[in-house]
């Protein structure tokens, strides 16, 4: 089973850039599809971006598409999220999930335990 543990969030002013990063462990990273949800105070988790187990294929929710982009790194057994301009609406804790089939990552069994990121305006 895979663990997934976040890491690069930050306070960053609007319009500023940031990386975050998702390490995988305890499992065969290539076997996973990826991806990265967010979740703000008083709202639901929401799909930000998703990458398929060989990195050929991604999706991106509408207000993120053009601005982040997620990649993963085989070597490094890590997957990442970089997000330019960012907007004060992106504030928000990031999850890092996985899933064994892409069809399905919009239902990700493992998850990690998220990293905020904060934005201000």
């Amino acid at each position: 089973q895979v663990q997934l543990v976040e890491s690069g969030g930050r306070l960053v002013q609007a319009g500023d850039s940031l990386r975050l990063s998702c390490a995988a462990s305890g499992g065969t990273f290539n076997t996973y599809a990826m991806a990265w949800f967010r979740q703000a105070p008083g709202k639901e988790r929401e799909f930000v971006a998703a990458i398929s187990r060989d990195g050929l294929t991604t999706d991106y929710a509408n207000n993120v598409k053009g601005r982040f982009t997620i990649s993963r790194g085989p070597a490094t057994n890590t997957v990442y999220l970089q997000m330019l301009s960012l907007k004060p609406e992106d504030t928000a804790n990031y999850y890092c999930a996985a899933e064994v089939t892409y069809r399905d990552i919009a239902r990700p069994r493992y998850w990690g335990s998220g990293t905020q990121v904060t934005v201000s305006s």
